[in-house]
């Protein structure tokens, strides 16, 4: 695959960088393609390369030992991956895995020149803790649901985004559990009553949005 050129323009961030360390981003970077539901890292895996998302979708999540699964985040074209980033300066390995969710389309930056630029260039190291500080805002935020907030808010509010404008989500019960945490029978009972207001309807690896306004006004529900 043909490699970008100007990759480096297509991330806010990393346009406003030196001249030299963008050169040298471009020099050393490789242009990466991965098919659709790929494990692109995983636990006990070390990074080896810091990884810019050019194109696609990837899903983070946290899976436990007993084999409980949560979605943490996903990384959008235009983003870099802050699991990455912690595991590439603590020199640790990866504690979750990541998973494409659609062909992706990435550049890797080795882990040597990550880390002379971390510690050579300002706006790079400004750069790599903004994204990671706006990600960890993230993460609270998501702890904070999990813990504090009704099911059945969370559940209207994933599912509007999950649509992404569209009438109808191609998923699962048990992917919805993923997605916030929690079991697929839990799940099955709340979209149930869902339908039974009106407000979905549900077939065989869908849910179609009956009425948008009503799950948009509990999505938004503070209390």
């Amino acid at each position: 695959m043909a490699i970008d050129e100007e990759w480096v323009e297509r991330f806010p961030g990393l346009s406003y960088l030196e001249s030299p360390v963008k050169d040298l981003l471009l020099k050393r970077s490789a242009i990466i393609s991965v098919p659709a539901n790929t494990t692109i890292f995983g636990p006990g895996n070390s990074p080896e390369n810091m990884l810019f998302l050019l194109d696609g979708t990837v899903r983070v999540q946290q899976v436990s030992d007993t084999g409980h699964e949560i979605v943490l985040y996903r990384i959008h074209a235009g983003e870099s991956c802050v699991l990455t980033t912690a595991c590439l300066l603590a020199y640790e390995h990866y504690a979750a895995e990541g998973i494409s969710e659609t062909q992706v389309q990435a550049a890797a930056i080795p882990r040597d020149v990550f880390d002379d630029l971390v510690a050579q260039s300002k706006s790079f190291r400004d750069f790599v803790f903004a994204a990671f500080s706006k990600r960890i805002t993230d993460l609270f935020h998501m702890i904070d649901e999990v813990a504090f907030q009704r099911l059945d808010v969370r559940l209207a509010d994933r599912l509007i985004e999950l649509s992404d404008g569209a009438d109808t989500i191609a998923t699962t019960h048990q992917k919805l559990s993923v997605e916030l945490g929690t079991a697929r029978e839990v799940i099955s009972r709340q979209l149930q009553e869902f339908q039974r207001r009106g407000w979905i309807a549900q077939s065989r690896g869908s849910v179609t949005l009956r009425n948008r306004a009503q799950l948009t006004q509990l999505a938004h529900h503070n209390t």
